[in-house]
């Protein structure tokens, strides 16, 4: 019996194995660095939950070892890498139900509830109410002294969940005197478990309750709750943005703001495949009609009124400039956008900012922001950033040299 593909895509899967092979890179293939464990290689996808599951279990070993010796620190940064190799273990994983998924995401669980105990500041597991007794689950990042302060809300992207940032080893909020919540929106980690699909408005709705949230609690400034979206989360983040007008600024990053426009039909399948997982369908044809024809800030970026950055590669191939550009002209609240030139989708260890990842200085912009220092109400600045240049506080002010809806190139 002929085998039922899910997308008309799937039958280049043998494509997709021979780039995991050949690059070590499991999507994003214009990257140098591998996304499998150190020193690891991966002959077809199949093999990348294992691989990373390995690397989970030697660190889990670690930490164990450095925490039953009283070693906080380096409990804490073995900590830290198994969360990341559990969660990058079950997420190819893409079926309901896979007891190995639901395994590995309880190994996941395990390793952030053993880490919250040897941190340097305080991280509690969040449990908000949502449709029908379901909850989003998140991770509540706060300062030390748990003080009323501002708090950015982290929107993961399609590859990634509440888990993966900050880390506790590192957190750019701390030094910036933010607290930081991170959420599994519907599609994503432990509401996939509770089957919370992301359709319609279910993100934003769900944002909405974290916000809703955080205003209630002691520790945050009801009026400084900003929004901090990468990837898919930087279309998420500023579709919240015009959902909920609580939010005070947002910074929207590593560009997909129209995923019907590429990430669906020109990229790898492997976005499709998971997306139609993150969503609940099998039928292609369904999903096109119902949920990817949505999938646009097109329309909702004039009801943004909060200070708004935008962040992409000069050449993301999961935001041709042109969208970029677009989006920007859209906005009405003051606005930025960054492009970084020569860059791609992943904004890693850049040379435009001597080697530094971008959201050390979007947290920077995003302090600006809800302090109001240097902005206005018609802030209105394109900055593209060269390489081995001076960052997006230099003289890098920019013209489109293409109109919205022109190819860049």
């Amino acid at each position: 019996m002929i085998r039922n593909l899910r997308t008309q895509r799937d039958d280049q899967q043998w494509m997709l194995d021979l780039a995991l092979n050949m690059r070590g890179r499991v999507q994003n293939f214009e990257g140098d660095a591998t996304e499998l464990p150190p020193g690891k290689r991966a002959r077809n996808y199949r093999m990348i939950p294992k691989l990373w599951r390995q690397a989970a279990e030697q660190h889990e070993a670690l930490a164990k070892r450095a925490h039953a010796r009283g070693a906080k620190a380096t409990a804490t940064a073995h900590y830290d890498h198994a969360i990341e190799a559990y969660r990058c273990a079950q997420h190819p994983i893409f079926y309901d139900n896979h007891p190995v998924k639901k395994y590995l995401f309880r190994k996941l669980a395990e390793m952030v509830d053993r880490r919250a105990e040897v941190a340097h500041y305080p991280i509690e597991r969040v449990e908000v109410p949502f449709d029908d007794g379901k909850t989003i689950s998140c991770l509540f990042h706060m300062l030390p002294d748990r003080r009323r302060a501002p708090v950015v809300i982290y929107v993961p992207g399609m590859d990634q969940t509440k888990e993966a940032f900050p880390l506790a080893t590192h957190n750019a909020g701390l030094a910036r005197g933010f607290h930081i919540m991170t959420m599994d929106g519907p599609g994503q980690g432990n509401s996939n478990l509770q089957k919370i699909r992301a359709v319609k408005d279910n993100y934003e709705r769900a944002g909405a309750a974290v916000i809703s949230y955080l205003r209630r609690r002691k520790e945050v400034d009801p009026q400084r709750i900003a929004a901090y979206g990468s990837s898919m989360g930087s279309y998420w983040s500023l579709r919240l943005a015009s959902y909920d007008r609580r939010i005070a600024a947002v910074a929207s990053a590593t560009a997909c703001f129209n995923p019907n426009n590429t990430i669906f039909t020109q990229c790898s399948p492997r976005f499709k495949q998971m997306f139609m997982y993150m969503a609940g369908y099998e039928d292609e044809e369904k999903f096109d009609r119902e949920v990817a024809r949505e999938m646009t800030v097109r329309g909702h970026l004039g009801k943004i009124k909060c200070p708004t950055l935008l962040s992409t590669g000069e050449f993301d191939p999961l935001c041709p400039l042109e969208d970029a550009i677009e989006a920007y002209g859209q906005l009405k609240a003051p606005r930025e956008l960054w492009i970084f030139e020569n860059q791609y989708h992943q904004q890693r260890r850049l040379s435009n900012l001597g080697g530094l990842d971008n959201y050390e200085y979007i947290f920077d912009w995003l302090h600006a922001a809800l302090t109001g220092k240097g902005w206005s109400k018609r802030h209105n600045r394109i900055a593209y950033i060269r390489e081995n240049g001076d960052g997006p506080w230099g003289n890098c002010e920019w013209t489109p040299t293409a109109k919205p809806g022109q190819a860049y190139y």
